[in-house]
């Protein structure tokens, strides 16, 4: 796994999280779809590959406790 690449996704995945929750909302139906489906895509991407799946799990995790005041 090129991890180099991997965290440089990440940084991105994180810039465009906070663009979707300005755009719509940290509580909407569409931030936390698009959440969903862009974690899934980046875990896909670099094969289901188990740091990137705790590092997404992780982000996502940590958007639901900041979206519930945590």
């Amino acid at each position: 796994m090129d991890y180099k690449a991997f965290y440089a996704e990440v940084a991105d995945w994180i810039y465009q999280s906070n663009h979707m929750a300005m755009k719509h909302g940290l509580n909407s139906k569409e931030f936390w779809s698009w959440v969903t489906t862009s974690t899934g895509e980046l875990c896909d991407k670099y094969k289901n590959n188990p740091l990137a799946q705790k590092q997404m799990i992780m982000l996502y995790q940590w958007l639901e406790d900041f979206s519930q005041g945590g």
